[in-house]
């Protein structure tokens, strides 16, 4: 694939550098796509222009974009529901009259416990712990910066450690495509060895339970706590405020199972779309298309049993998902950009580039550490986890049987070191999703998280680095 050298690596990097400076992401993302289509044509800045806007009509193009899309705006219509509904209200009493969650300890297990028990799909495991665990953040004084950083550090690394899910029927056919004679048990053999996976799983339950926390996340807890303050001055979350702070209908009983409903016709759901898309196999189902007709049967399950309470019209029901849809337009935008981005960065062969500049001579022991930092690398500067062990894969594999690496480790690396990008980029669509189902700034998301990930990233280091040697 052609590339445009050095070159293009500068629109992600822009991008990602003035969204964390200046704070102002939409305007950084579309400065970036900017300045990459104005690379490709010759530097002619008007034409730029024309191809940043012809990039975002593009992204509508692909199916799966437009889902994505149209799910994360949709989630707004599932919050509106459950809150005037009353059944997020009556969910929350009967967590806390249950004494499930007595303090900020139980309440940030029960988060963590949500991210690990729905694996079937990171995007769906975001959204049902997030909407049931937001009201109860916000009821103890948690920071909805920590809520973000459970839901996003549970979700991808908990899904690429569990093969029966989308992100395992992915990587088998990239393996599969490289002529591995058994997909199956070389990626189970990399399990052991996703070291930042299993890191960020057990850094997240390790901070829940010991209630310390580290840089940014410490000052936003304190905010919390003495303060008051959910969200600090000046920040924006990914979702308006009639969404989040919907009250309940006047007079409408505060119904625990009116929450239940929706959300568990997501869950259930969701597998059962992959099992019909995949033809039988679950395996090889639209992760896309399951997460989009799980919510779209979530929104009808919820509309029917609040019509035949009586406690809503049909009107009623029309006017709280449109309220609820519109609330999601900055996610929808958001998600829009990070994709047009990614297509840019496609088109400069970013992805390739930085690939293969680092095929240069290296020792066989630094290898997976170098695969594991170039894969981060990558990821971070795509948004994009699959993207990366599209690109990597079929670099890592040739070196298993050139060198004569052990391909366990290094197939870990390549998926270890998409995850922790991932977990690091502003542009990444987990990272968008996690914001705006915590109700968060994306950017106070991104930074708050940030120490955790590169402390669980800089211990698989040396651990790559370490086994590199040792096997």
């Amino acid at each position: 694939m052609d590339t445009f050298g050095w070159f293009s690596i500068l629109p992600p990097v822009l991008a990602i550098f003035l969204a964390i400076k200046t704070k102002h992401v939409y305007f950084s993302l579309t400065l970036g796509i900017w300045l990459g289509w104005t690379i490709i044509h010759g530097w002619n800045p008007l034409t730029g222009l024309i191809e940043t806007v012809n990039a975002m009509v593009a992204v509508f193009q692909d199916a799966d974009n437009t889902r994505v899309i149209l799910f994360s705006a949709m989630i707004g219509a599932i919050i509106t529901f459950t809150q005037y509904s009353g059944g997020m209200k009556g969910f929350v009493n009967w967590i806390v009259g249950k004494g499930l969650v007595k303090n900020r300890r139980s309440a940030g297990f029960l988060a963590w416990f949500l991210g690990v028990i729905i694996f079937i799909e990171s995007s769906i495991c975001v959204l049902v712990a997030g909407a049931v665990s937001r009201p109860i953040f916000d009821r103890l004084k948690i920071s909805r910066e920590k809520l973000a950083y459970i839901l996003d550090s549970t979700s991808a690394p908990k899904c690429i450690l569990l093969p029966l899910n989308a992100w395992g029927a992915f990587v088998l056919g990239l393996l599969a495509a490289q002529g591995m004679e058994d997909p199956v048990r070389t990626f189970i053999s990399s399990l052991p060895f996703n070291f930042y996976a299993i890191l960020a799983l057990a850094l997240v339950l390790i901070t829940v339970l010991t209630g310390r926390d580290i840089g940014p996340m410490r000052a936003a807890e304190r905010r919390v706590r003495e303060e008051g303050k959910l969200l600090r001055e000046g920040a924006e979350p990914l979702i308006a405020d009639e969404v989040i702070m919907m009250p309940e209908k006047a007079g409408v009983p505060l119904r625990a199972l009116n929450m239940v409903i929706p959300v568990s016709v997501m869950v259930v759901a969701m597998p059962v779309v992959l099992f019909i898309s995949g033809k039988g196999n679950l395996m090889q189902g639209s992760g896309t298309l399951a997460v989009l007709w799980a919510v779209i049967l979530g929104l009808l399950a919820g509309a029917i049993a609040y019509l035949i309470q009586g406690i809503m019209t049909v009107k009623e029901i029309t006017d709280t998902f449109m309220k609820g849809v519109g609330g999601l337009i900055p996610v929808a935008s958001l998600m829009m950009l990070a994709f047009a981005i990614g297509d840019t960065c496609n088109a400069l062969g970013t992805g390739s580039f930085v690939a293969q500049a680092a095929k240069a001579t290296l020792p066989p022991g630094v290898v997976p550490a170098v695969v594991f930092i170039l894969s981060g690398f990558i990821a971070f500067s795509t948004g994009t986890s699959w993207g990366t062990f599209a690109i990597m894969i079929p670099i890592a594999i040739p070196m298993v049987h050139i060198i004569g690496l052990h391909p366990g480790l290094i197939i870990a690396a390549v998926l270890g070191g998409g995850v922790f990008g991932d977990h690091c980029s502003p542009i990444s669509d987990t990272t968008i999703i996690s914001s705006m189902a915590s109700a968060t700034d994306h950017i106070d998301h991104v930074r708050t998280q940030l120490p955790y990930a590169l402390l669980a990233g800089s211990t698989a280091l040396l651990l790559f680095l370490g086994f590199g040697f040792a096997l």
